[in-house]
């Protein structure tokens, strides 16, 4: 698969803590360069960030993040004021600790109600699946899909671990009609962007593809 291909399906990802401006406008620049699905930034620089690209990179933000552990109030303000600044596209943490209560029907209604906030906007669920049982992340997939959301998300890249084939590979045999598979932490390689592809994810959250296009002298 060539690297343009792949950069398409990248969200390219700035979350840390200390993020500033000059980085997120770095990271927006590079993203337009090189054609990726979108900026992933945190929810307080969406405003900031959206009027500088406008119309020529989708910008994605994230909500209940990384913990997830948020109320579902507040996880609905987080999105309402995310859509309000110009966001595309939000990823959700879900209450891991709900799902270790097993209080899926609570999950289900909090994504819904997420959902409902972003109204048209392409919604990530993040499950964080290196705090989970397999069992787990099989009902998790069955609860995004009634949900209604557009995406299932393996990580945050703040927890114990990212993205797996393993887990990329369970989501394909268990996620619904219509939803797609992001993975996301750790993904420091083209061999493996491509092998997470191959297997099933349409996105891929990571900085590190675009950094190696760099590298390698190349643009969309």
């Amino acid at each position: 698969m060539e690297i343009q291909e792949i950069l398409r399906h990248v969200d390219h990802t700035l979350l840390s803590q200390t993020a500033t401006w000059e980085e997120i406008r770095t990271l927006c620049d590079d993203a337009i360069a090189y054609g990726t699905a979108s900026v992933c930034i945190p929810p307080s620089y969406v405003k900031q960030a959206k009027a500088y690209v406008k119309e020529r990179m989708a910008v994605c933000t994230v909500i209940g993040f990384p913990n997830g552990y948020n109320t579902t109030a507040a996880k609905v303000f987080e999105t309402a004021e995310a859509v309000k600044d110009g966001a595309d596209e939000v990823d959700m943490v879900i209450n891991m600790g709900w799902v270790k209560d097993r209080e899926y029907a609570r999950i289900t209604q909090e994504i819904r109600s997420v959902k409902e906030a972003a109204g048209s906007r392409i919604l990530k669920v993040i499950i964080e699946t290196c705090f989970l049982e397999e069992e787990e992340k099989v009902r998790m997939c069955q609860v995004v899909t009634e949900a209604g959301a557009d995406f299932i998300k393996t990580s945050t890249g703040f927890g114990s671990g990212g993205a797996t084939f393993e887990d990329v590979a369970l989501f394909a045999r268990h996620v619904g009609e219509g939803v797609q598979i992001k993975a996301a932490g750790g993904i420091s390689s083209i061999a493996d962007a491509e092998e997470f592809l191959r297997l099933g994810a349409s996105r891929l959250g990571t900085s590190r593809i675009v950094k190696i296009a760099k590298k390698e002298g190349l643009r969309e």
